[in-house]
């Protein structure tokens, strides 16, 4: 289960170029991307400020959040199988669209003090459509992108998204102190940027996801090929070691005696890690062999257990570093892997999966962490990162993983 070395999986008949050529459509593409995550990478700072007077409570915030999370685990797959037979490039315009109505509606409700039931259901709308655009928007690369270009782009991709959970809570925190519905609206406007930033493209007028690709698996209506859950599951086992450290910020700080003002040290370093491996990727353009992701996970688990067992806080530290090194390394081959599986109309759909799986891990790390503390929420998700390890070892062992498929 070998990767050729070369930049896109080899198959027996070629993918056809992309429809649209040029530089341009890739960098709005690439913009696009990177101003979708900030209502998600803004909702934890800008919901508490927004909510605090209408609740008293900051925890409140916290609740929208994990309200928004469930709506797009329960409704990204559906959602985006809605789009099978729509215009792509369409069909996002119309999901950014709504969550931005959303958003705007959550943020007016909050703003008059409207009553906090009302403002759950403007969140999980918001989170109803977020999945599935994050679908739709990922198969659209396949038609700016030649094949061979695809990690490259991809790796650029994740160098974006990291700066955009690295600042966007920064700016939301800042604006936040002055006027929350002022930051919200900021927050609002730019998640709506990609109904102007899609480029136009003209392969996705079939339904989003649908290509010439003739080699593509073709599973049963309602299963995907089995070894798309082996990378669903290595994205969930990573997302929730990466949240672990996120959201255990202050925990960290002080379990090493410092102020709860330093926590967002131990998140930056992680992002710091993240945009280094992220602009390695896009160096090198590979696509990494499955034994290559082993040693990934291998290493991305030494990592947290640095951060687990580390007694020092620069050993904490390099454990975080190195976790944040391997996020765009393997992230790029899950959307590669599970790109090459899916066939053709029903990508959107497993990239909505693809998303639904790191949000997992996300609720995962979180409700260890809420109910047992930070020390079982690092083994917890040290354990299931071991499980994903030990899967993908067995994966690539066997003689089949030595074809050229993922």
């Amino acid at each position: 289960m070998a990767v050729t070395p070369a930049s896109t999986p080899a198959s027996t008949t070629p993918t056809p170029p992309p429809a649209a050529h040029g530089r341009w459509p890739v960098l709005r593409w690439q913009a696009g991307y990177a101003t979708m995550g900030v209502p998600p990478a803004a909702a934890p700072i800008a919901f508490t400020l927004l909510t605090l007077p209408v609740t008293g409570s900051a925890q409140s915030g916290a609740g929208l959040v994990t309200a928004m999370t469930a709506a797009q685990i329960i409704a990204a797959v559906p959602v985006a199988r809605l789009g099978r037979r729509f215009d792509g490039v369409h069909y996002l315009r119309v999901l950014v669209a709504v969550r931005a109505l959303a958003l705007a509606g959550f943020t007016a409700l909050a703003g008059t003090g409207a009553p906090y039931p009302l403002l759950v259901a403007a969140v999980v709308a918001a989170g109803a459509v977020n999945g599935a655009a994050y679908g739709v928007q990922r198969t659209l690369l396949n038609h700016l992108v030649d094949p061979r270009g695809l990690p490259r782009a991809l790796g650029v991709a994740a160098t974006l998204n990291e700066a955009t959970f690295a600042l966007t809570p920064v700016l939301a925190s800042v604006l936040g102190a002055a006027s929350p519905v002022g930051a919200m609206v900021l927050v609002t406007a730019l998640g709506a940027a990609p109904l102007l930033l899609v480029p136009t493209v003209p392969g996705a007028r079939r339904g989003p996801g649908t290509s010439t690709d003739t080699d593509a698996p073709r599973p049963t209506r309602r299963t995907y090929p089995r070894a798309a859950y082996v990378w669903l599951l290595g994205a969930l086992a990573g997302a929730g070691v990466v949240a672990s450290v996120e959201i255990g910020a202050v925990s960290f700080a002080l379990r090493f005696d410092l102020g709860a003002q330093w926590a967002f040290l131990f998140a930056l370093v992680l992002c710091l890690g993240s945009v280094t491996g992220g602009v390695v990727v896009s160096v090198r353009n590979r696509v990494p062999r499955p034994w290559a992701v082993v040693a990934y996970l291998a290493a991305t688990a030494a990592g947290s257990s640095l951060v687990l067992l580390g007694g020092h806080l620069a050993v904490a530290l390099a454990g975080a570093a190195v976790i944040g090194f391997f996020l765009p390394a393997l992230g790029t081959f899950y959307s590669l892997a599970l790109d090459r599986l899916a066939p053709p109309e029903r990508r959107a759909e497993l990239f909505a999966l693809l998303r639904t799986a790191t949000s997992l891990g996300v609720v995962v790390a979180s409700g260890l962490l809420a109910l047992l503390g930070l020390r079982a929420a690092l083994v917890g998700t040290l354990a299931l990162l071991l499980t994903a390890l030990a899967v993908t070892a067995l994966r690539a062992a066997r003689p089949a993983g030595r074809t050229v498929t993922p």
